[in-house]
Formats: structure tokens, sequence, C-alpha cells
């Protein structure tokens, strides 16, 4: 038995009103992820940006309040001054965190108003497409998987699109920056650590990304031979062994992913801590020459901290990105982008 062809059906008010102003109902999808994403949501982006720059540039304030609340309390030990540093300190914290918390909250409102559009424009083509003919199951069961999976990590990556690798790379940046002024030697063999990444990130990302494109298509194809065999035939032995060696070879796509992704990550915390290390013996050296304050040392650890974090962030992003590129791509060729 086949489904039943689509019907025009009109959106809720609520998501009527969220849909507006998106994209043109005439506009053609973009070929590339940040075409769409200019189309649906440009100028968000901009206030997105604004408040990336907003927060990134409040976080050399921590690390600068930390190195004074250590320096006075070992040097002069007044406790009046050491508390006016941390209530200081927990200003910044709670204004940095507040902006955060905002620009969250934002961000997912525009993913979400993408994830509607992207399903929505999703759904008119096929009622456009079809016209008075009825539709392969293959057809079908792709565009059930983009209406249900595929709409929802392509839309969710709009609202942190411009945001994310904004505020990640500022801050890695300013804590750079910062460290530089501080001691640069240490600085320098503190970016030398994470340059290391930079030999196995781009190599394991392309392996995931491999995986992702065949596994999308393995669950279009799946989608299709589901609804195509719903009926008396799929009951029988042969269709019962491909429906399993189907899902057999998503779950290995799977295992397969997680393997590469795992090993990243721990290839990443390993350097993160090899360069912990090495700042414990080098400004170790430079405080027992007196070269050094300790709260400096103190600094730089917590900023090695704050370098691997937004570091992290950005290689997390970057294989998001490649990874939902595919996935656009792969839905903008159904709606008939070149």
């Amino acid at each position: 038995m086949r489904a039943s062809k689509l019907e025009v059906l009109p959106l809720p008010e609520d998501a009527a009103a969220e849909l507006a102003g998106t994209r043109r109902s005439d506009a053609a999808i973009p070929t590339s992820i940040f075409g769409y994403i200019a189309q649906v949501s440009g100028h968000h982006q901009v206030w997105l940006a604004l408040l990336s720059v907003v927060i990134f540039l409040l976080t050399m304030g921590p690390l600068e309040l930390q190195r004074r609340i250590v320096n006075s309390t070992l040097e002069s030990g007044a406790m009046y001054h050491v508390a006016l540093l941390c209530a200081a300190y927990a200003a910044f914290v709670v204004l940095s965190g507040g902006i955060k918390l905002g620009l969250n909250i934002y961000r997912g409102w525009v993913s979400e108003r993408a994830v509607l559009d992207l399903r929505q424009t999703v759904y008119n083509f096929a009622i456009t497409a079809l016209d008075d003919r009825d539709p392969a199951p293959e057809e079908e069961g792709i565009r059930m998987s983009i209406i249900l999976n595929e709409a929802e990590p392509v839309g969710g990556f709009v609202g942190m699109s411009i945001s994310e690798p904004l505020i990640q790379a500022g801050t890695l940046l300013t804590v750079l920056a910062y460290m530089i002024v501080l001691q640069p030697w240490m600085a320098l063999f503190s970016f030398a650590v994470f340059s290391l990444q930079l030999l196995f990130v781009p190599r394991l990302q392309r392996m995931i990304n491999r995986r992702a494109a065949a596994r999308i298509q393995s669950m279009r194809e799946l989608s299709g031979e589901m609804i195509g065999d719903l009926g008396p035939g799929a009951t029988t032995p042969s269709a019962q062994h491909l429906f399993a060696a189907r899902i057999g070879h998503v779950f290995r796509l799977n295992m397969a992913i997680y393997w590469v992704k795992f090993t990243m990550n721990f290839l990443m915390n390993l350097t993160h801590h090899l360069g912990v290390v090495g700042i414990l013996l080098v400004g170790g050296w430079y405080v027992v020459r007196h070269q050094l304050e300790i709260g400096t040392v103190v600094a730089f650890i917590s900023g090695l901290s704050r370098v691997n974090e937004p570091w992290g962030e950005l290689v997390n992003y970057y294989r998001e990105m490649t990874v939902v590129s595919v996935k656009y791509r792969l839905v903008a060729g159904v709606l008939g982008a070149p």
C-alpha cells in the first residue's frame, strides 16, 4: 500500500507568524548553506555578531582579576582589597553570563525559524512537483526524511553559524594576546602545543564527513524502501533480510563516526594537558629564578583552559559546519538547486 499524496495544509497561525519574513515565497533555495543562512536570517546574524563581540571582550577581566587576587593574597594580605577584587570578579561573571544567556536564547529562536522555513519549503516543493502524478516510494521516503530528520540539524546550525566562530575565535585571540603581554615565551609555547592539533583535526574530520554523507544516503534509501514495501510483501524473509542489512549498515557507519570523533577528542585533550605540564615546568623555572610572580603562572594555567575551551568549540564548529554543509547540499539537490 502506498502513502497518499500530499495535500496543501495551512500553517497554524503562530507558526505562520514565525515563518513570515524569513524568505520570499518565490525565492529559489541557495546552493550553499551560508547562502541559505543569509537568506533566512541575514539581519539577525548582525545582532548575534555584536553580542558575541561584547562577550569575548569581557574575557580578559576575570583573568586579570584572578592574577591580582592571588598576588594580593600572597603579598599584602589585605583582605579588604582582596574582597573588592573578588566582588569585581563576580560582577564580570554575572554580566558575561547574562549576555551569553540572551545570546543563546536569541540563537535558538533564529534556528527554530530556519527549521520551520526549511520544512515548509520541502513540503511546498513536494506539492508543486507532484502535480497530478503519484510519487515514487523513494521520493516520498526522501522528503519524509528531510522533513522529519534532516531539517533539524541544518536549521539548528543557522543560529550559531556566525556568532559561534566569532565568539570562540575572539575569545581565543583575546586570551592569547593577554598571555603574550604577561609572558611572551610562555604564550608562544602554549600556542605551539595547540598547533599540533592542526596535524590531525582536518584529516579526522574529513573521515567523519564521508561517513556522515553515506549515513544520510542510507537513511533515505531505507525510508523509500519502507514506504514501497508496506503491504503483504513486507513479511517475506527477503524483505526482512534487506531491512536488517540496511539498518546494520547504518549501525556500522554510526560506530565508525563515534570511533573517529572520540579519538579526535582524546588527542585534543592530550595536547591540552601537555600544555599544562609545560606551563608548570617553564613557569616554575621562572618563579624559582624570581623572574615571574606565582599569580602569573596561575593566570597562565587558567588562560590555557580558556584557550582550550574556545579552541575545542572551534573544532566542534568546524566539524558541525562541514557535516551540515554535506546535509544541506543533499537537501538542496532534492529541491532542485544546481
